[in-house]
């Protein structure tokens, strides 16, 4: 059973919130204000924290920075609820760390929602889930890897169609001629993460090839998309004949490992601002525009809310902030990157 540390000053709100949590089968601890709040974290090392901004004796503000000081503590999703009146707190609180925040007064439902959704994203991180995954991208330079997907069988899918679903069995390894492909992982809940975005050019479906009979997540085409169908037996024959292309996989593959866990420890510990800044730059694949030389970004935002593992409504919110700041502009589902360098600046990993 998950912990949750509440800490609220308002006895109604506290005892409300606190039943809430206790029927979705959280294991609640209740403090009353800032400075009890500190004392149980460190005692009762939370799974999260929930932390109203304005209290006595210690505000929420001073509690999170507190908790990001302590080696014991930091690292526990911090969820801020503020009042109206909070707006410049909340601002404060997002770049000292806090994962989201929720307006009070707010639906019980979208609480439950942040929630699941940091703990989640915290699970993946423990789990290591999807740290192993790989671009094609990175292969380019791999020719005979890339001429096995000439001359193949080739399939068009439909946009929203399955290509293949977790659990299937991998027998074929497939190369995007058109088009774009998302991968995502499927949690109890039925709620879906994705793990990466394919793009023409790059391979996928290749790791369930090698250490299970099964494909790790389900792949799904964003858009119409045309595949190259690469049998299992002669991707596995290249790795085996061609001792050179065998080694710069394993290379690319353990490099590529070691900045997917990189990536988990910064979208699990990183404010929502710097998460959604990240997600553009690298989750997404950008099409350049050369007359603006902008990048130009075409996904549902239920797909980036998912990337970026927090709501669709927190997400919105944080690509208005950019769009206020001119950092990027919205049409619909596109998505155009006005001011790149700055976006940089704000992202985690730059």
């Amino acid at each position: 059973m998950k912990k949750i540390l509440l800490i609220e000053d308002d006895s109604i709100i506290r005892e409300n919130t606190a039943e809430l949590l206790e029927l979705a089968n959280y294991k609640v601890i209740s403090a009353e204000n800032g400075k009890q709040g500190i004392e149980f974290a460190k005692r009762e090392h939370p799974d999260l924290i929930i932390s109203d901004i304005t209290m006595p004796e210690l505000d929420g503000l001073s509690v999170l920075r507190i908790v990001n000081k302590n080696p014991e503590t930091s690292g526990i999703p911090f969820i801020f609820v503020t009042g109206k009146n909070d707006k410049a707190d909340f601002r404060i609180g997002m770049n000292l760390g806090a994962d989201d925040y929720l307006t009070k007064p707010y639906d019980g439902k979208d609480l439950l929602d942040v929630i699941r959704i940091r703990l989640e994203r915290m699970d993946i991180l423990r789990n290591g889930l999807g740290s192993s995954e790989w671009k094609g991208e990175e292969l380019k330079d791999l020719e005979s890897l890339k001429n096995l997907a000439k001359d193949k069988k080739e399939k068009l899918f439909s946009k929203k169609e399955h290509i293949y679903r977790e659990d299937d069995f991998a027998n074929q390894l497939y190369f995007i001629l058109s088009g774009k492909v998302k991968c995502i992982k499927t949690d109890s809940y039925g709620k879906d993460y994705v793990t990466e975005i394919y793009a023409e050019g790059e391979f996928f479906g290749h790791l369930g090839l090698f250490d299970q009979p099964e494909y790790h997540e389900t792949a799904i085409a964003m858009e119409p998309t045309r595949l190259a169908i690469i049998p299992k037996t002669e991707f596995l024959m290249l790795m085996r004949q061609n001792r050179e292309i065998a080694e710069k996989y394993m290379e690319l593959l353990s490099k590529n490992v070691r900045e997917k866990e990189n990536r988990l420890l910064q979208l699990a510990y990183a404010p929502v601002r710097e998460r959604v800044a990240d997600a553009l730059l690298q989750h997404v694949l950008p099409l350049r525009s050369p007359a603006s030389r902008s990048s130009v970004f075409n996904i549902s935002r239920e797909d980036l809310a998912s990337i970026v593992g927090t709501t669709k409504e927190s997400l919105v919110r944080m690509l208005s902030e950019f769009k206020r700041e001119g950092i990027i502009r919205s049409e619909g589902r596109e998505i155009v990157i006005m001011d790149e360098a700055r976006l940089k600046r704000t992202a985690i990993g730059f």
